[in-house]
């Protein structure tokens, strides 16, 4: 990419699902949080935040362009289709446009592969609209290459919107390797299914690592709100400095994610 750091740094922004998903997180964080994503230096695409903030946060984003997404069987990835389903109604009714749902991988890396894709097509069925499905993988969790390959391939013949790596939850997160697995798998699909890297993403080198893997992949242009996102926290302080110009980042929030 040819874009200086102020600029390349500007259009990450944009790419952004700014997040909170710290256990103690409250409403007053989620303030702060859509705050934080609509700020003078520019958007971020996405907040994401726990179910029970989504009200919060799609008020404090009406008509401002930036989508409310929450997360949901997260962060074990259960097998509870009904609960699934009904978590989903209640986000949705309060005003989500995206659902990250944790795919049930531990059925999947068992062998069944019904329970795990029979989730996604049956949570995709309840969307409506622009509404999109995020499915994370955990891709740290899988053996090998080959089982990241098979599970991207399980969630986007049962209706995904965009295959996303991680909870951030485990101890690995995203990975290059990963991330090159899943965007091969939607390349082959032949589908419009996006790609959400997340998870341990803290530094605008690396941020731009993965925007450039999804470009040599899918080619140039191809990072777009719409069919790419980064899922972090503390990258957007590393981001509006870089934007500034200041080369001395404010520490980043805890947590891993």
């Amino acid at each position: 990419m040819s874009d200086s750091k102020a600029e390349l740094a500007r259009r990450i922004l944009g790419l952004l699902d700014l997040t909170n998903l710290e256990a103690n997180c409250g409403p007053a964080d989620i303030r702060l949080l859509c705050a934080r994503a609509v700020a003078p230096e520019g958007h971020a695409a996405a907040v994401c935040v726990w179910p029970q903030f989504v009200g919060e946060a799609a008020r404090s984003l009406k008509d401002t362009g930036v989508r409310v997404a929450t997360v949901i069987n997260f962060p074990a990835g259960g097998e509870d289709l009904e609960r699934v389903l009904d978590d989903m109604g209640e986000a949705l009714g309060d005003g989500a446009d995206e659902i990250d749902l944790v795919l049930p991988y531990k059925a999947f890396l068992r062998g069944d592969s019904d329970t795990a894709g029979g989730m996604v097509r049956e949570a995709k069925a309840v969307l409506q609209g622009n509404q999109r499905l995020k499915v994370i993988l955990e891709t740290g969790a899988y053996p090998d290459q080959a089982s990241i390959a098979e599970a991207s391939q399980l969630a986007i013949e049962n209706g995904a919107d965009f295959l996303k790596t991680s909870t951030g939850k485990i101890a690995v997160s995203a990975t290059p390797a990963a991330a090159e697995t899943m965007l091969q798998a939607i390349k082959a699909s032949g589908k419009a299914v996006g790609f959400k890297a997340a998870g341990g993403i803290r530094t605008l080198e690396d941020a731009a690592g993965y925007v450039q893997l999804a470009e040599r992949i899918m080619g140039p242009g191809w990072a777009k709100p719409s069919t790419f996102r980064i899922g972090a926290s503390g990258l957007h302080a590393a981001l509006l400095s870089a934007i500034s110009g200041d080369a001395a980042a404010p520490s980043p929030p805890p947590g891993r994610y």
